[in-house]
């Protein structure tokens, strides 16, 4: 087991309450002028980076909260932010319908875990009218699985048709020391409810070093047997955690090579809009992709920007820059100083990311931890 991993045998903290989080409500009023505010229909220009990029894929961080502690992740105990700095579902709503109307074409739903939040549901439903409309084509989630056995069929029945579930091992002990508050039986049983309600199921690993890296290849059997994709995903220097990620950290191009000794990966053009690359299994018929932010990253394709729960826009997973999108939204319900907010922050992406794992480097190369910009 890798030094400094985090995962120690010592007694773990008291869970807390397994409950939803409800956000402190917004002053009178802010909240309630935008609950009917539906940009849907006001098609602006689309949104192109300086690089000729065409941004189609926003991702949304409903809550920096979860109901894990992923060593990779966060620190044991994390500091969260305060509540009342967290936007309503109904400015949450009115942000996505802004980057509907400028062309994005693929929302998904993240955290922390976003199934913690409280009334999420009600998020998906509303965002549900565009892929009625056709304006968008795939709303999605990605979750640690704690809660998915409670809204798999709603999901399903709201138009969701794909959900990401991370899982780092299938050892039950271990699973409990990578997450330090996670159980895997019930993430498992969350997976059974998804596939029984008719959603594709993919996988997410995240590749660590004297942790799980003997494992890899019969994940790959797992995910085949239960008819799941599997993506393998490099560790990344995002937040301070309780240990050195170049401890962690494992290169996707030495795992390929040794899962290519035992399964016959099979190049494909296939493509989700995100940034893996997909290969074909052909032992299992199953996908296996690999995203490389480390070893060989994507930013030539990047077509996503990242929308926090407070409001704040990352044009970059990589780097610090970011904008302000509450104060022009609660600022003007027209909604037209929200839009060249967005023009403006699109204008600033750059062209790729700052990402290093140096044992020189003793500090992360960006300070804000992955439950905060959306996982």
């Amino acid at each position: 087991m890798a030094p400094g991993s985090g995962l120690s045998g010592r007694a773990q903290p008291a869970r807390p309450p397994e409950v939803a989080w409800p956000p402190t409500p917004l002053h009178a009023g802010s909240a309630a002028q935008y609950s009917g505010l539906d940009l849907s229909n006001r098609k602006g220009e689309p949104l192109i980076d300086p690089f000729g990029r065409t941004i189609s894929y926003l991702r949304v961080s409903v809550t920096d909260r979860c109901d894990f502690r992923c060593v990779y992740c966060m620190s044991e105990n994390m500091t969260f932010l305060p509540k009342s700095e967290v936007l309503s579902l109904e400015e949450l709503d009115t942000l996505c319908s802004a980057f509907v109307a400028k062309g994005v074409r693929k929302l998904r739903i993240t955290g922390g875990e976003p199934l913690v939040r409280r009334d999420v549901m009600t998020l998906f439903r509303n965002l549900g009218r565009h892929l009625e409309s056709g304006a968008l084509e795939e709303l999605t989630l990605t979750s640690n699985g704690s809660q998915l056995h409670r809204f798999a069929d709603e999901l399903a029945a709201i138009g969701v048709r794909r959900v990401n579930v991370s899982i780092d091992t299938l050892d039950p002990e271990k699973f409990e020391r990578i997450t330090r508050w996670g159980k895997l039986d019930k993430v498992l049983r969350g997976l059974e409810a998804a596939q029984k309600a008719g959603l594709h199921v993919k996988i997410n690993t995240v590749a660590l070093k004297g942790i799980n890296e003997d494992e890899i290849s019969s994940m790959v059997d797992w995910c085949g047997r239960h008819g799941h994709d599997l993506c393998l995903i490099e560790t990344m220097p995002l937040g301070d955690i309780d240990g050195d990620r170049t401890d962690q950290y494992l290169p996707l191009s030495m795992v390929r090579a040794r899962l290519a000794q035992d399964w016959t990966l099979q190049d494909t053009d296939y493509k989700t809009g995100g940034p893996a690359r997909y290969t074909l299994v052909k032992e299992t018929g199953q996908r296996l992709g690999f995203i490389t932010p480390m070893t060989h990253n994507f930013c030539e394709s990047c077509n996503r920007v990242r929308l926090t729960c407070t409001g704040t826009l990352y044009m970059c997973l990589g780097q610090e820059d970011a904008a302000d999108l509450r104060a022009p939204l609660r600022a003007d319900p027209s909604g037209r100083a929200l839009d060249q907010a967005i023009d403006e922050a699109i204008g600033r992406k750059p062209k790729g990311h700052d990402f290093i794992i140096d044992r020189r480097r003793s500090a992360p190369a960006v300070g804000r931890h992955m439950s905060v910009t959306g996982g």
